[in-house]
């Protein structure tokens, strides 16, 4: 191992360990003092159980301290692993689209009602001259992943892609965030092809030539996000918190933001594919898709608390009678009928 390798190792592997110790300490302290109460942070998922929103703020913290301790290390380590300010922009620039996302995110999950969702429903209450929540942090998002792609620079057409990345991977992220530990998930996935793609030499070369901020090890920049989700993902599996739209966001705008490094025709393919998923979502139910396709359910249920099922008490011979004075014919009942199906999307 070179050098130069080494020290991107030491460097992802700080920023990772940073993002995870930060993720834990914010939702241990936020848990203790919710900002605002308790009761605003509180939902109820798909079980009808309650789960705090906390998940997301804390995730959001621990992934920018992860990508401030690369910065930082990455300006100490400038001779080795050469072309810092670049380095320090591409972390500056994903920061950047985490916190604008998360902010709009939280907004629309505190002040939100719920009753418009995708784009549709929200560009239709526009048209009707109502302007939601959903509607204010679709544009606050693009917005940020505009300032975000500047900050990371390449040329006009290049920043466009990279906007539309930014709040294309913040929007289809939170179609995920709909069952425990999903939305993590599929983002560690995601997350691992683009570092895949940024490994291959031919790939870091091309992006060297079109004079983008791909570090030379996409690995270093994705593992802030990564070590935070992953640091609380018991806690997404175990159903006592969730990402909620703050945290949602805030991570698939930083795997945007990530992403914006590849050659173009990579993030072409990437946008288009990302574009395709979205409308697919004004139609398609996510989750019936993974439902009935084993493969995807096996993933899908992996660490997962499995599905309550009802125990069943047969009713001794003797008492049949008396039930059926009383107009009760049944045999058998169930001893605890407390959980309630899911909800369709």
């Amino acid at each position: 191992m070179s050098g130069s390798a080494g020290v991107r190792l030491i460097t992802a592997a700080a920023a990772g360990a940073t993002g995870a110790g930060a993720a834990r300490l914010a939702y241990s302290v936020m848990n203790r003092r919710p900002p605002g109460g308790t009761k605003q942070w509180s939902r109820t998922n798909h079980r009808a159980e309650a789960v705090t929103l906390l998940e997301g703020p804390a995730v959001t913290a621990g992934a920018i301290a992860g990508l401030l301790t690369q910065a930082g290390l990455g300006a100490m380590t400038s001779s080795a692993i050469g072309r810092p300010g670049a380095s320090w922009r591409f972390s500056a620039a994903m920061a950047l689209a985490g916190a604008g996302a998360a902010a709009f995110g939280a907004y629309d999950d505190l002040a939100g009602s719920g009753d418009r969702r995708g784009f549709g429903g929200h560009l239709g209450a526009l048209r009707h001259g109502e302007l939601t929540t959903g509607a204010v942090k679709l544009g606050g998002i693009g917005a940020t992943g505009i300032l975000s792609a500047a900050v990371a620079g390449g040329s006009p057409a290049d920043v466009v892609i990279n906007a539309g990345l930014i709040a294309g991977g913040a929007n289809l992220l939170n179609l995920f965030d709909l069952r425990p530990g999903r939305a993590i998930k599929v983002a560690v996935a995601a997350g691992t092809l683009i570092a895949a793609s940024g490994q291959s030499g031919k790939t870091t070369a091309r992006a060297a030539q079109a004079g983008t901020m791909l570090p030379p090890r996409a690995a270093l920049a994705l593992a802030a996000p990564a070590g935070a989700a992953l640091a609380l993902l018991p806690e997404d599996l175990g159903e006592r918190a969730m990402l909620g739209d703050c945290g949602a966001n805030a991570l698939g705008a930083m795997l945007g933001a990530s992403a914006a490094g590849l050659p173009r025709p990579a993030r072409i393919a990437l946008l288009a594919a990302i574009a395709g998923l979205t409308a697919a979502s004004e139609k398609v139910s996510f989750t019936k898709v993974i439902e009935r396709t084993p493969a995807l359910r096996w993933l899908d249920m992996l660490g997962r608390r499995p599905a309550r099922k009802e125990p069943v008490v047969s009713i001794p011979a003797q008492r049949q009678s008396a039930m059926s004075m009383t107009g009760a014919s049944t045999t058998a009942r169930s001893a605890d009928k407390t959980d309630v199906p899911p909800p369709e999307e």
